[in-house]
């Protein structure tokens, strides 16, 4: 660590600062689309500008700060997401974005010049938001974001004009295609590392997500007069089905590959203390990084509901189905020499959450870096990365970042 070349106290003060850009009554809350989201924007866009960027906003609502190359080579991009989940955290996102900032001040104080372009980016919307959808920004720059998507509504306000108030430009919106490689720092938001004491994590697979609902339609009855044996209880049926998918997806976890499912929306109907459940609806992630895993496991639920208990029928409707991503083996290859030249210990990994580099690597070669968080915490008040954590992540991504200028 006392060889780093990336200042430790600077990307510290950084994170400290934007982590106080958040609601007053939810702390580290600061989603897309918000004041406080706008504010933080401005604060990263003059930290940019203090760094000798030149600092735009794409079509697609991305804050951008580059710095010219020697050559006309293209653009080396890094960078995260600035936006959080409700009461989400300090460092989920933010960290990739403040790492790629110092990157940038790194080469700019240690007078390397690269021969591309050096593009630090602060995507819009990664996370989930209040239009219902997420990875707003590395869509659009990859040509993906969906146009079905423009008139979404929340508080009388469309997505469209959203991504026109933080300055995009959703009607010029195409994909990029200077971008020759594309990298990302982020917190694990898992244990792996911590546990095992490793200080960097070479992403290989970013899994897929497929999200499923399910629909179970019994019989409401009244809760005292109709007998054990003569009911059509939807909530037994759910509860014995959620065990089920829970056994399955442990099963398939344990086959060598990362592979979960989890039910995490939840209702049932008519809701009554003394009425039988009639009706329950359910929403499964499931999360692969294989797709014959994932195609499997459907295929097994698609049965699995076909033998329900009798006066129990089922529905399903595959809400999304989005396939593993690979990322670059050639850019994983620079991280792990990078990982070695700067002493630091380094394992290669799956990633069961989504990034924005999934959808940038249907444009350019992608990889990523997992820092080590508490606990494997994320998505909560309690989450922390050490910042000598990232800026051990930053030094590794410097490195990498003048191997690829030069290949």
């Amino acid at each position: 660590m006392s060889n780093l070349r990336v200042r430790t106290d600077r990307i510290a003060a950084d994170l400290t600062a934007l982590s106080k850009i958040t609601d007053p009554d939810r702390p580290w809350t600061r989603r897309a689309f918000s004041p406080c989201f706008d504010e933080g924007r401005n604060w990263l866009a003059a930290r940019f500008a203090e760094a000798g960027l030149a600092v735009t906003t794409d079509a697609g609502g991305n804050l951008i700060g580059t710095r010219k190359g020697t050559e006309s080579l293209g653009t080396i991009m890094l960078g995260s997401h600035s936006d959080t989940v409700p009461d989400g955290g300090r460092f989920d996102g933010v960290a990739g974005v403040i790492v790629a900032l110092e990157v940038a001040r790194s080469l700019a104080e240690r007078g390397i010049e690269l021969r591309h372009d050096l593009a630090v980016t602060d995507f819009l919307a990664e996370e989930v938001s209040v239009f219902g959808v997420s990875c707003i920004g590395s869509r659009a720059m990859a040509g993906v974001l969906p146009d079905s998507w423009m008139p979404l509504q929340h508080e009388g306000r469309s997505l469209d004009q959203a991504m026109r108030d933080v300055g995009g430009d959703p009607a010029s919106m195409t994909a990029r295609s200077d971008i020759r490689a594309f990298l990302e720092l982020h917190i694990e938001q898992g244990p792996v590392l911590e546990s095992s004491g490793t200080e960097i994590g070479l992403v290989t697979t970013i899994a897929g997500i497929t999200r499923v609902e399910v629909i179970l339609t019994g019989r409401p009855d009244h809760a005292g007069t109709t007998p054990m044996g003569h009911r059509a209880d939807a909530l037994v049926a759910a509860s014995d089905l959620i065990s089920a998918i829970d056994a399955e997806a442990t099963a398939r976890s344990e086959q060598g590959s990362h592979f979960t499912a989890t039910v995490g929306e939840f209702s049932i109907e008519p809701g009554a203390a003394n009425v039988v459940p009639g009706r329950v609806r359910m929403l499964i992630d499931a999360r692969s990084e294989e797709r014959a895993q994932m195609l499997a496991f459907l295929d097994w639920l698609e049965a699995r509901t076909q033998s329900l208990p009798m006066g129990i029928s089922a529905e399903l409707t595959r809400l999304s189905d989005n396939f593993p991503t690979q990322m670059d083996g050639g850019l994983v290859d620079h991280l792990e020499s990078a990982s070695a030249r700067v002493g630091a210990s380094a394992t290669r990994m799956v990633s069961g959450a989504g990034h924005d580099a999934a959808f940038m690597a249907r444009i350019a070669p992608a990889a990523m870096v997992f820092v080590p968080c508490l606990g494997g915490r994320s998505h909560c008040p309690e989450e922390w990365a050490e910042a000598t954590d990232i800026a051990l992540g930053a030094e590794v991504l410097v490195e990498t970042v003048i191997a690829v200028d030069q290949t």
